[in-house]
């Protein structure tokens, strides 16, 4: 979501861009729609390294791109996000001399136990230019003591994706989905990893659709933990296999609540003023909840259940005007990147 806006932008501008994807996400439902729907050109290269250990998935990705980079020669790279190919593309750029460019700059949570933040702080360090969505980020960096000069607030890019794609997605917005619902997923190991945990979040849920129809596109991580722990739905949470880009945005600017530990969907409900609830006890996206539709909720069944029923039953305020969250972050992104 966050490259196919850059995509068009240096393509407008005549930009040779060579897409490398690291096949970290493989199934369909992850992957291929997401390229399909934000009709982003087919990558030039694919590393094929698929789901592992973070130490394993980390290293194939350096073992696989190295010599890629150093065959095409680029003059810049940009890395994307949090996820561990963002910091492993990182650190064989930075060792190979070469710019890089980190797109979603600044973001922290403070959240040492989350495997993305330790992924945000290391990319930040080593990168050249560092694009970032919102204030905070600047004044996280600059504390962090990141030159000035580095550090280009750019807006917020997955904004750039929703405003493109927000035509296509109302149209198609949950072809099956009810008049009224709650929207979930959940995939963060945080909270599908501890089967108790887990066991708490399903049934707060079969309370949440014993009052309100709950659609749950549920990511294979999930569903997997479900099963191992013999975990099943008893009341009116539809359980969906994952769903493309477009059709997800449908169904969050259609939700009467989104419930979600996804850092993007938290961006997507304040943009969208989706009253958005997320299991976490922090997030790197602090604007969502200051200046936007977003809470932080515990994990527990009680609090999950208590926030939902509070949540429905306030009304719903107008969107927030954030800045530069406008659509046109990846213009400014290339303006930086082609600046003398």
């Amino acid at each position: 979501m966050k490259l196919a806006p850059v995509a068009r932008a240096l393509a407008a501008r005549a930009v040779e861009h060579v897409i490398v994807h690291t096949g970290q996400h493989y199934d369909a439902g992850m992957s291929e729609a997401f390229f399909h729907d934000l009709r982003i050109p087919t990558p030039d290269h694919n590393l094929n390294v698929r789901s592992g250990s973070h130490a394993r998935q980390t290293a194939a990705m350096m073992e696989r791109l190295e010599p890629l980079v150093l065959e095409e020669q680029p003059d810049t790279v940009l890395v994307y996000g949090d996820v561990n190919s963002t910091v492993a593309a990182a650190l064989v750029v930075a060792k190979l001399g070469i710019r890089l460019g980190h797109v979603e700059a600044g973001l922290r949570s403070r959240d040492w136990s989350m495997p993305e933040e330790i992924n945000r702080v290391v990319t930040d360090r080593l990168a050249d230019l560092l694009f970032t969505p919102s204030r905070d980020a600047d004044e996280n960096l600059l504390a962090e003591g990141v030159a000035a000069e580095r550090i280009k607030f750019v807006g917020n890019v997955m904004i750039d994706s929703l405003v493109h794609a927000l035509d296509g997605a109302s149209g198609i917005a949950g072809k099956e989905a009810p008049e009224s619902f709650v929207l979930v997923t959940l995939h963060r190991p945080g909270n599908v990893d501890d089967p108790e945990k887990l066991a708490g979040l399903v049934a707060a849920l079969d309370e949440v659709a014993a009052e309100v129809p709950v659609l749950f596109p549920a990511h294979p991580r999930t569903r997997d933990r479900m099963e191992q722990s013999g975990l099943r739905f008893e009341s009116d949470v539809r359980l969906m296999d994952p769903v493309g880009y477009v059709e997800m945005l449908g169904l969050v600017s259609r939700a009467r609540l989104v419930l979600t530990d996804s850092g993007g969907i938290q961006e997507e409900t304040t943009f969208l003023g989706v009253p958005c609830l997320t299991v976490r006890p922090t997030t790197e996206r602090p604007i969502t909840v200051s200046h936007g539709t977003n809470r932080l909720v515990d994990a527990g069944r009680d609090a999950v259940t208590r926030a939902v029923r509070e949540r429905l039953a306030e009304r719903r305020a107008p969107p927030p005007a954030l800045e530069l969250w406008d659509g046109h972050a990846s213009t400014r992104i290339v303006d930086a990147l082609l600046a003398p």
